[in-house]
């Protein structure tokens, strides 16, 4: 077993079952307590920035977006941290372009503000000069995974494997709350589960409200550097064609359909991750190629402002709330 092996693994799905990093061992050809070190020293090292489960904010039961903002760059800094504060603003990214600043957001049910109105209070908050909702319509993939050269057989989540909204109930919200947890490194990290963890976890995957559970890493510190955001100006006739057709490409980990404005025409949006700028745009001058779409763009991050995974159904959503001016 080496690096590459067992983080593709993990990145793959890690099972919930009592003693998960020894099954893991076992299609590894290793022992329990080697990967129990490796895994202590790739946290050590930041490779591995989480293990826990990877939820569909939707499907949950949340109103999430993308949100492009326009920032006098004198005081973008000033304007990232005042939308750090709120706590579902998960990525928050500095890109070139004239929209500048862009974050993803997710807002529970229980918010007394919903999704629009609270994009209404961080745009005049950060002082920006134009907000732009950038929703996803559709979902072509989603599946971030670092290719170590290894084969794997991960699953892709698209829109089929989404479930409909229905609200949760206590145990199942208890049951979130207990694996969106960092997965402690032990022999059996799961001994403390209040609920019957093994079928909660089938029900959650096979409804699509759970992705998977499985390793994120710190990508940069596993060596993919560069990341792009590839922006595409699809024919509407053509959108669903041409994001399945994306979506096919492995190095492209997102791909979605968002909705386009007088000022932003583009309306697929395809996230890749490479060893190098030069890799992305070669992956990207592939996509044009096959698609035949050339109004695109790239944009790539200059600057991570926050990069967290979304906490749900916690009571930090309803204090950032109160906080507001009425």
């Amino acid at each position: 077993m080496n690096d590459a092996q067992l983080l593709t693994a993990l990145q793959t799905e890690i099972p919930c079952v009592e003693r998960p990093f020894a099954e893991l061992a076992g299609k590894l050809g290793a022992t329990e307590t080697e990967v129990l070190a490796r895994l202590r020293q790739l946290k050590a090292d930041k490779i591995i920035r989480q293990i826990s489960a990877i939820f569909d904010t939707r499907s949950l039961g949340y109103a999430s977006s993308l949100v492009a903002a326009r920032v006098d760059p004198a005081r973008v800094d000033e304007a990232a941290a005042l939308i750090n504060q709120h706590p579902g603003v998960s990525h928050n990214y500095l890109r070139n372009h004239t929209f500048n600043l862009w974050y993803t957001l997710a807002v529970s049910p229980l918010s007394k503000f919903g999704l629009e109105k609270t994009v209404e209070i961080l745009h005049r908050q950060s002082g920006a000069e134009s907000t732009r909702l950038l929703p996803t319509l559709k979902l072509f993939k989603i599946g971030v995974k670092f290719d170590f050269g290894v084969e794997s057989d991960a699953p892709t989540y698209t829109e089929k494997n989404r479930a409909g909204i229905t609200p949760l109930t206590a145990r199942e919200i208890e049951f979130v709350r207990y694996m969106q947890r960092d997965l402690p490194v032990t022999e059996m990290p799961f001994a403390d589960a209040p609920f019957p963890l093994a079928e909660m976890h089938r029900q959650f995957l096979e409804s699509g409200r759970m992705r998977r559970f499985a390793a994120v890493l710190h990508h940069r510190k596993a060596g993919f550097s560069a990341n792009a955001m590839g922006v595409w100006a699809a024919p509407e006739s053509e959108i669903d064609r041409l994001g399945e057709l994306m979506a096919t490409f492995r190095e492209v980990s997102h791909c979605y359909r968002r909705p386009a404005y007088p000022d932003w025409p583009y309306n697929i949006f395809t996230m890749v991750h490479a060893k190098s700028q030069a890799e992305c745009e070669q992956v990207l001058a592939a996509i044009a190629a096959k698609t035949g779409i050339h109004e695109r763009g790239a944009l790539y991050s200059s600057k991570e402002y926050k990069k967290v995974r979304v906490r749900y159904f916690t009571p930090d959503e309803a204090e950032w709330e109160r906080r507001q001016p009425q």
